[in-house]
């Protein structure tokens, strides 16, 4: 049943109001606790368990780690009360799925605030047990040696009395007696006269002296190994920690009807040390480690490092070797687990119960809503909103808007600012300028000589973690935004200048990242642009990693985030460099995906925006030439095109590839082949020249030729290059072997998965369209689906290579009503001479004349051999199909 939240009662005269701490619901962790408790009792039931092997690895700790106000120590304490009420404080949660026995949990708050420290630790562990009704004779043994030497003349009960933090325990009122049962009981076993007290001098040396030869009188005792041994060292901390051994030991020799599942909770364990003086926690782990039959469930801010080896000479046992499944990667349970984020319909619940009148949620939908994204699921977030509401509420008398609670909490900042080091704060402000980052990044963003503070900064919870990711880590998005908009909460905060100035430090290291590879050429293009973009920093390395992003033909989205008041980066207005850089690269990446009119449209607003620097202009002046290509808009290609050309750009040699280009799709084949020869490796020689031998019947020279760019472009790590080679050469191989055709498809399949190339995407399904020519009986009507796929995409050429096939497809048949239907259709995609060559192929491979209006091409060999050619390419086909037919 949920308790009233008098923080929020004591905020309002309303008496109709009703606040209820509510608890959001964390059905996975239950889920985890109850898994681990079933897990740990079966091992510890094992005949095989001895809870005195010192030497076997440790099972028994639970760890649930998480930010600031994630709701850890709720948790926690929703565990302790659900375990000792057996299933009834939380009945949502499924009971265990098997019997544990009697669980006997004990929470214990570590936080520097308590005060608590290891003695009340102990002492708490023993009072929890007390509720057995029996008493723990080797730990008590020992313990009232201890308390004898460091509390003289003080009784145990006076001093738990006397604090009230210890009477929530039911044992408090019943320990002093079972512990001076167990005395008495030694005292009796080794004839000493009234109870051995204090055990000191002479009644201590009887005690050892009857452990250590096994009198019969202290069989049971003498049983546990290190009784004695402990008995004879300098009762302290030190010994006392060693001392839980002997809890666990009596609580093993427990009968079967007995059986108690011992679950210590132990809370805000961050507080418990430093990354240096881990003296507490050192005594805590010894105690884990000497209680094997006890689970532990540890809840803080961090991921406890017990299995790191890098603590050997800090903690008694450190290593994977000896807490497996506190390493990571551990599957088994109980094992580490970072507190997820509440999810939309936790936020919303957890808004609605919060706060009510006559039954009803007092926080509206919308305002819910908002709340809800904005807080990206962190509970401290919803308890600031709340308590912000009731102020609202309270000051105007009425209920708040929904636009009053779009903003960010100090009071985030504060939490997550609390605990770190000036050097790990002044990390966690570098990485809140970057989407993602590596240890590197984090450094040189913060201007920091070492990478220690930054190690720790990972380490926390609010940093998620991806090995898959180029740079692994991220600033939970709630802590990043606080981090950044509310930065006044110490006195080391940051100056608009200092925050400038690590935006530089980080623009500068993401373009030492850039040159890498193309997947950090792509990632550091996208922060190095949101960065300048932000912080009106000039485009510097920008210019090159822009070229370098066009000219692999990959076309990653860049994924710009969208600046103040726009949508997208790809519509909205550009105001500066960086924006017009950034909409040009999207606009070119996204042609893959739209119509090549929009793409044009939007290049020329790019150009006539007038924030590109000169050195850029080509950029966005090649792709629009590129479009109008596509588009059918042969002259302004030609202009733009040669535009690039004459200004002897870097961009240049592809310009001239895309002249002769042109020239071959008018038909000027003469002149394709002498552009060709000057266009070298840069400027795509061997996919140009394969362009030009299908076209005039030399499939197998085209082939070749097509191959060679490709393997060039695998070499030269050039993906996008290859992709497209390959389909071009599927595309030839098409027209001869159907077998080999099938291959070189498959292939560029293959490498058209890892790029997106929508012209590729469609050429390589044409090449399946020739391949089935005179097969398929289907292929007209495939045909024109992939026509108007192509259309649809503003690819004009790919529409008339289309219709090309399903021309070869009625030439193989010897149909003329085919190909009556097909060649008119060819006919359309005719702009004067552009394409023409395509349709006089059609008649030259019949052995018709072309009809006086189709401007002819200039065939390299002239017409007569190029009827050969391919009047043998037709004929080899229809032996292909006939040899089908007799099969």
């Amino acid at each position: 049943m949920s308790q009233s939240d008098l923080r929020a009662l004591f905020r309002s005269n309303d008496r109709e109001l009703k606040a209820v701490d509510f608890f959001a619901d964390r059905q996975d962790e239950w889920a985890t606790v109850a898994t681990s408790l079933i897990r740990h009792t079966q091992r510890i039931r094992d005949s095989s368990f001895d809870v005195e092997d010192l030497e076997s690895p440790r099972r028994n700790v639970l760890v649930f780690y998480g930010v600031g106000g994630i709701g850890k120590s709720m948790l926690s304490r929703g565990l302790a009360d659900h375990l000792a009420t057996g299933d009834s404080a939380r009945p949502e949660w499924p009971p265990l799925e098997q019997d544990v026995g009697t669980v006997i949990p004990v929470r214990i708050d570590l936080s520097r605030g308590v005060g608590s420290d290891f003695e009340s630790l102990v002492l708490a562990l023993r009072l929890a047990v007390a509720e057995i009704g029996r008493p723990m004779p080797a730990f008590d043994l020992a313990f009232q040696r201890y308390w004898s030497r460091n509390h003289p003349g003080e009784p145990l009960e006076e001093y738990l009395r006397l604090r009230t933090w210890f009477n929530r325990f039911p044992g408090a009122k019943s320990l002093s007696d079972q512990m001076q049962s167990a005395l008495a009981d030694v005292a009796q076993a080794v004839a000493f006269p009234g109870t051995v007290g204090a055990l000191a001098g002479q009644g201590l040396l009887s005690v050892i002296r009857g452990l250590r030869e096994h009198r019969h009188q202290l069989r049971a005792l003498a049983n546990c190994q290190r009784l004695a041994d402990l008995l004879e060292a300098e009762p302290n901390v030190e010994a006392l920690s060693y001392y839980s051994h002997l809890l666990a030991w009596d609580l093993s020799q427990l009968p079967p009807k007995k059986n108690v599942a011992l679950v210590v909770l132990l809370d805000t364990f961050e507080d418990v040390g430093d990354r240096v003086h881990r003296d507490l926690e050192r005594l805590i782990q010894r105690m884990v480690w000497l209680m094997p039959n006890t689970l532990f469930i540890v809840t803080g801010r961090n991921r406890l490092e017990w299995a790191e080896s890098k603590l050997e000479g800090q903690l008694d046992w450190a290593g994977r070797d000896f807490w497996p499944l506190l390493a990571g990667g551990a599957t088994d349970e109980p094992r580490q687990h970072i507190v997820g984020y509440l999810s939309t319909e936790d936020c919303d619940t957890y808004l609605s119960e919060r706060l009510t009148v006559n039954e009803q949620p007092l926080i509206n939908e919308a305002t819910r809503a908002l709340i809800t994204a904005n807080s990206h699921g962190l509970p401290l977030y919803l308890d600031l909103a709340v308590m912000r509401f009731l102020d609202l509420y309270r000051r105007h008398g009425r209920i708040p808007t929904p636009q009053e609670f779009n903003l960010d909490f100090p009071a985030l900042a504060a939490r997550t600012f609390r605990d770190l080091t000036p050097d790990v704060r002044r990390a966690l402000r570098a990485v809140s300028l970057l989407d993602s980052f590596s240890v590197e990044l984090a450094a040189a963003t913060a201007g920091l000589d070492q990478d220690a503070p930054v190690l720790e900064l990972i380490e926390r919870p609010f940093i998620d973690e991806d090995r898959e990711t180029l740079w692994p880590y991220r600033l939970h998005d709630l802590i990043r935004e606080a981090v950044r908009e509310a930065d006044s909460v110490s006195e080391d905060r940051w100056s608009p200048a200092d925050w400038r100035r690590a935006a530089i430090r980080a623009f500068e290291a993401y373009g030492g990242e850039s040159t890498a590879n193309r997947s950090q050429l792509v990632a550091a293009l996208r922060q190095g642009m949101a960065l300048a973009r932000s912080y009106g920093l000039p485009l510097g390395w920008l210019e090159d990693a822009a070229f370098r992003y066009v000219q692999d033909y990959i076309w990653e989205p860049i994924d710009l985030p969208p600046a103040p008041g726009t949508r997208n980066s790809v519509e909205g207005d550009m105001s500066n460099a960086v924006d017009a850089l950034a909409a040009a690269l999207t606009t070119i990446a996204q042609r893959q995906h739209r119509h090549r009119g929009q793409t044009a449209d939007r290049l020329r607003d790019v150009l006539a925006s007038g924030q590109l620097p000169p050195s850029l202009l080509e950029l966005p002046r090649y792709f629009l030439a590129e479009c109008e290509r596509d588009l059918g808009n042969v002259q302004q290609s030609l202009d733009g095109m040669q535009e690039v050309v004459d200004s002897g750009g870097r961009l240049a040699p592809t310009a001239a590839r895309g002249l002769v280009h042109l020239a071959r799709r008018l038909g000027r084949f003469p002149e394709v082949l002498a552009g060709a020869e000057r266009l070298g490796p840069e400027g795509r020689r061997d996919r140009t020249l394969g362009d030009l031998w299908w076209t005039q019947g030399n499939v197998t020279l085209a082939c070749a030729s097509y191959a060679a760019s490709r393997d060039e472009a695998i070499a030269n790590a050039q993906p996008g290059e290859a992709a497209l080679s390959q389909a071009c050469l599927a595309f030839a191989a098409g027209l001869q072997d159907r077998s080999r055709a099938t291959e070189q498809i498959a292939r560029a399949d293959a490498l058209l998965a890892g790029v997106s190339l929508r012209w590729a995407e469609i050429q390589t399904r044409a090449a399946e369209l020739l391949r089935d020519a005179g097969v398929a009986a289907d292929l007209p009507e495939r045909a024109e689906e992939l026509a108007e796929t192509a259309r649809e995409a503003g690819l004009t050429s790919s529409v008339a290579y289309i219709r090309f096939a399903a021309c070869l497809h009625a030439v193989v048949l010897n149909s003329p009503t085919l190909l009556a239907d097909a060649r008119p259709r060819l006919h359309a995609c005719i702009l004067g001479a552009e394409f023409a060559y395509l349709a006089e192929l059609t008649y030259l491979m019949t052995g018709d004349e072309p009809p006086s209006d189709l401007p002819l091409a200039q065939w390299l060999d002239g017409s007569q051999l190029v009827r050969a050619r391919w009047s043998a390419i037709v004929d080899d086909r229809r032996l292909e199909v006939a040899g089908r037919r007799g099969d």
